[in-house]
């Protein structure tokens, strides 16, 4: 089979790095280049430094057009105008990782059209589609929690809470992203009006289709202590069994390789360096909890960009995606 050709426009941050991870690793695929306006002519490797060895390739400060898929790892908004400044050929397909494209009434832009990329929503959608809106990844992780609730009809309100670490806030440096200011300190951010909010609403009407009434998301997310992956714990209140539950969650994710239910106390570093996402439910009288678990720069954001990119051009979805934990 003939290797897919791609390339990267931001190559330099932390999810354009993981890409690069992933892609050079990829069976069937083919780097072919890595923009950065910032370090073009700079070796890739002067930036991701553990790739010293690994690639010989510099980033570029050109693009061209003989490739398949061309992935956007820019900042959010700057899809929109990469799009705007540059001819790009109908037939390579676009993977955009901002959230320039996630909605509805964004997801057209000139002659291309946008599929939401959570595969366990849209899997057959994805199949089909030329252009892909990658899912932000708080989005992603609480997506996954409740969805199969959405399904079920039985999700009205639910009181979330989640926890990121420094590398969901990118690698540009801000008062909140110095290490002095993180190590050994917690913080609430964005109550209740956070930028994932939107695609979280819309994915969960789409499912929730036995109510009148969209269902309700309160979130709080909060800035960690540590450097990757997100916790999420949402409350809703529900007359079902725990048993019930879980063969709700079982028969929903049914056939999705990375969507894992456990039955143990969830941690972080079961997920870090994996495009996993972990559930547990647990369930006291009435109020369920649902614990969801994800790596921040891989399930969500370029490890997901990869899943998409598999299921776009007919490969097996794990492919280049058996990646190990780090558990130490």
């Amino acid at each position: 089979m003939e290797k897919i050709k791609v390339g990267i426009i931001g190559g330099a941050g932390y999810t354009g790095g993981e890409l690069i991870r992933l892609l050079l690793r990829h069976p069937q695929v083919s780097l072919t280049f890595v923009h950065s306006r910032s370090h073009a002519g700079q070796p890739v490797y002067s930036i991701h430094q553990d790739l010293a060895d690994d690639t010989d390739l510099c980033f570029a400060a050109t693009w061209e057009q003989k490739i398949d898929i061309l992935f956007l790892c820019l900042g959010h908004g700057e899809s929109k105008k990469f799009l705007s400044e540059n001819k790009i050929a109908s037939s390579i397909r676009i993977i955009d990782l901002a959230n320039d494209f996630r909605l509805a009434n964004d997801a057209g832009f000139g002659d291309r059209s946008f599929v939401y990329g959570l595969p366990e929503l849209n899997r057959e959608a994805i199949q089909q589609a030329s252009n892909i809106a990658n899912p932000g990844c708080f989005a992603t992780a609480i997506q996954l929690g409740l969805l199969p609730l959405a399904r079920a009809g039985i999700l009205k309100e639910a009181f979330t809470t989640g926890i990121t670490g420094s590398t969901g806030a990118g690698q540009s440096l801000s008062p909140t992203s110095h290490f002095s200011w993180r190590a050994n300190n917690i913080q609430a951010y964005k109550t209740l009006t956070h930028q994932h909010l939107g695609e979280i609403m819309e994915s969960l009407s789409k499912l929730n289709t036995g109510n009148q009434q969209p269902p309700i998301v309160n979130f709080v997310p909060w800035r960690g202590d540590f450097t990757r992956g997100i916790f999420i714990s949402s409350q809703i209140s529900c007359d079902q069994s725990l048993a019930d539950l879980n063969a709700l969650y079982s028969d929903f994710y049914s056939g999705h390789p990375f969507t894992v239910l456990s039955n143990q106390p969830l941690f972080l570093k079961q997920v870090v360096n994996t495009n996993k996402c972990m559930i547990q439910l647990e369930k006291v009288g009435r109020t369920l909890v649902v614990h969801s678990v994800i790596d921040n720069l891989l399930k969500g954001a370029s490890g997901q960009a990869v899943q998409n990119m598999n299921l776009v051009c007919g490969l097996e979805e794990q492919t280049g995606l058996q990646l190990k934990a780090n558990y130490f």
